[in-house]
Parts: C-alpha cells; sequence; structure tokens
C-alpha cells in the first residue's frame, strides 16, 4: 500500500493564517524512526484530518505536537515557533489534546472532570470556568444531565464527549482528537463527527486523527494520509476521497462497514 509521496509545494494546504505549522518532524524510538519529515498546516477554523492503518505513526505525530514526545523538527502553533514542544507550554498557549484513551477521572462526578479541565486557566488567573462550562453542557446536553454522576459509570459515547468537552474548558484555539470514534456504536459515532462540525462554527481549529477515513474526509477541509511514518498524500478532503488509490486503500470493499458509521 505504498501511495506515492506527493510533492507539498503541489499539494500544500496554503492557508495564510496557519494556527498550526509542523515542520520536518522527526520521532525515533530507539533506532527506528516512528516519524519521517512529517510536514503539516492547520489553518484558522479548519478542519484538518490525518488517516492511515494502525500503526502508521498517527498518535505518535500528535503526542510530538503536544510536547508528549521528543522531537526533531519545528512547531509553531499560534505564530511562536517551538523548538522543543512543552505540554504545559502548549496548553497554556491554547493546544487541546484528546487522546485515545480519554484518560478521565473515573471516581470523579462529570462536573468535576470538566472542572479539571479549566486548571490552567484558572492558575493563570482567568476566572470564567462557570460561563465555559455552561457552553460545554449546550453542547453536550447529555453531560448536563449526568453532570452529577460519576465518569466511570458513562457509556462510552458519553465518555468521548466528556473527554472533548473537558479539554473546550481549556479553551483552545486548535483541538487535537485523536481516534474519536474508536469503539463506538454507528449512531454515537454519527453523533460525534456531528459535534466536531459544530466546533469548527464556534472558532475552533481541528486536527483529527481517525482510522474511519470515510467519516473523516466527510467533515475535513483537507487530509493527510500517513504511512509507516510518512505523509504519502496530501490535498482537499473531497479531492482524496475521490482519488483511486485513497478509495482502495481506505474506502473499498474493505471498509464497506464505514459507510454505515460515516453515516
Amino acid at each position: 500500500m505504498n501511495m506515492q509521496v506527493q510533492s507539498p509545494a503541489q499539494t500544500g494546504n496554503t492557508v495564510s493564517n496557519a494556527v498550526l505549522e509542523v515542520s520536518d518532524l522527526c520521532v525515533t524510538y530507539g533506532k527506528v524512526e516512528a516519524l519521517s519529515n512529517a510536514n503539516l498546516r492547520v489553518g484558522q477554523g479548519q478542519i484538518v484530518t490525518v488517516i492511515g492503518p494502525n500503526g502508521a505513526g498517527k498518535t505518535t505525530l500528535l503526542s510530538a505536537i503536544m510536547g508528549v514526545l521528543g522531537s526533531r523538527g519545528r512547531v509553531a502553533f499560534d505564530g511562536s515557533l517551538e523548538a522543543v514542544p512543552e505540554v504545559e507550554v502548549m496548553v497554556s498557549r491554547g493546544l487541546g489534546l484528546v487522546p485515545e484513551k480519554r484518560e478521565l477521572f473515573g471516581s470523579m462526578s462529570v462536573a468535576d472532570n470538566l472542572l479539571l479541565g479549566a486548571f490552567q486557566r484558572h492558575r493563570s488567573g482567568k476566572r470564567d470556568y462557570a460561563a465555559t462550562q455552561a457552553e460545554v453542557y449546550e453542547l453536550f446536553p447529555r453531560l448536563w444531565e449526568r453532570r452529577d454522576q460519576l465518569a466511570a459509570t458513562l457509556s462510552g459515547g458519553e465518555r468521548q464527549m466528556l473527554a472533548v468537552g473537558r479539554a473546550l474548558m481549556a479553551k483552545p484555539k486548535l483541538l487535537m482528537l485523536d481516534e474519536p470514534s474508536l469503539g463506538l456504536a454507528p449512531l454515537i459515532t454519527r453523533e460525534i463527527f456531528r459535534i466536531i462540525t459544530t466546533l469548527r462554527q464556534h472558532g475552533v481549529s481541528i486536527l483529527l486523527v481517525e482510522q474511519n477515513a470515510r467519516a473523516a474526509l466527510r467533515v475535513a477541509d483537507y487530509a493527510y494520509v500517513l504511512e509507516t511514518g510518512q505523509i504519502a498524500m496530501q490535498g482537499p478532503a473531497a479531492q482524496l476521497a475521490d482519488d483511486p488509490r485513497v478509495i482502495e486503500a481506505y474506502l473499498g470493499l474493505a471498509s464497506k462497514h464505514q459507510e454505515m458509521l460515516a453515516g
């Protein structure tokens, strides 16, 4: 499934107001290069998706941008260049990450999990968490209904909503979502992707890593295909959705069940 690398000059996501610009990003585990010279851009108000098979390096890419993993290369976020991204700095400057495992505090209530998301803003002197929490409840009415329940008692879809809501409490300029549809029923998957589109309307830029290529390409403006640690293809999402190579690898008969999940 080796797709020919396309020149960024030909197909680059040429947005003038990039909120995130990643250049030649590399991550090495021992002697293995898990991510090799990745170049990626997310514009203000854009939904950009990274699709690819298991083990391609998608989660590694997000972790390196966030500063969770050490890397080489350049990460420019919201106008500032981060030679070596650090998690706390990136969060304080408006980068949010919803990890694949969601990492909620199961023994705490929904409301308290949300409040934890505002910790960094509270520490920097901002006291607007009540208004932000009200906005999250408006976006996720189910979280309002479950606000006093322990996070451990929520369904998979509700846990994903809580994970996204908690990230929104930090008022991110860019929200990175790692496999938001993983393990969710088709109906809930459709709801999550509807919410992703709504977030963009609220002014949040989104970098979406997703195995459900069909659903991801449907909501995204621009897409990158990551294979064995390298960007193999890129282009406007609608264009990639019609590309025979993408159809064969990700949207063909083998992925027919994704049609149901994409909704």
